[in-house]
C-alpha cells in the first residue's frame, strides 16, 4: 500500500499540513508536554517521549506510506498541532492492526477554531483519493466529547467497545 516515503503537502483554507522538520520539536514539546492538553492522549509526555513521538511521524511515511503531519497555521507559520494516520500496532482487543488510525493533537490556544476539522477532513479528503484502504479507524476515550463529534462530522461511526492497555476506550470506524 505504499504510496508515499515523505509527507506531501497539502493547503487548505487557514492550513498547511507538511512534513516534519528538525524545528518542529520545540513546539511539539511543548504540545505534547501539557498535562491538561493531553489528557485525553496519554498525559503530559517527557522530553524524550515528546522526540519519539515527532519521529513516528515521518517513520510511518518511510514504512506504510502514510503517516503524520505537522500542522501549521497559514497566517503566521505557527505549529498548532499533529495529524495523520498511522498503524502503531497496538495491542488492543479488537486488533486495528493494518488498518489505517487516524489521530491528532493541537495545541491548547489552537483548541475551539475548528482547525482540528479542517486539518482532519483534509487529512481524510487525501486518503479517500491516495490509499487503498477499506476503513479507518480511530480510538477516543469516552470522555473525549470534542473528538468524538469530530469523528462522527467526518463520517465515523461508534462500532464498538475496546480494550487498550487494559483500559476501556471507543473504537470508531469510517468505511
Amino acid at each position: 500500500m505504499i504510496t508515499h516515503r515523505a509527507a506531501p503537502t497539502i493547503e487548505t483554507a487557514r492550513l498547511r499540513l507538511r512534513a516534519h522538520t528538525h524545528d518542529d520539536f520545540a513546539p511539539i514539546l511543548a504540545m505534547v508536554s501539557d498535562g491538561e492538553n493531553m489528557r485525553h492522549i496519554s498525559g503530559a509526555q517527557p522530553r524524550e517521549e515528546a522526540w519519539r513521538r515527532m519521529l513516528a511521524g515521518p517513520g510511518c511515511w518511510a514504512l506504510l506510506g502514510y503517516g503524520y503531519w505537522v500542522v501549521e497555521r497559514l497566517s503566521d507559520g505557527a505549529v498548532i498541532g499533529q495529524a495523520g494516520l498511522a498503524d502503531f500496532k497496538r495491542d488492543m482487543t479488537p486488533s486495528i492492526e493494518g488498518i489505517p488510525e487516524l489521530g491528532y493533537v493541537f495545541a491548547a490556544q489552537a483548541h475551539g477554531q475548528g482547525y482540528a476539522g479542517e486539518a482532519v477532513a483534509a487529512i481524510l479528503d487525501w486518503s479517500d483519493r491516495t490509499l487503498d484502504a477499506e476503513e479507518i479507524v480511530a480510538i477516543i476515550g469516552a470522555d473525549n466529547a470534542p473528538s468524538i463529534r469530530l469523528a462522527e462530522r467526518n463520517g465515523f461511526a461508534l462500532r464498538e467497545e475496546a480494550r487498550y492497555k487494559e483500559a476501556p476506550i471507543l473504537l470508531f470506524r469510517r468505511r
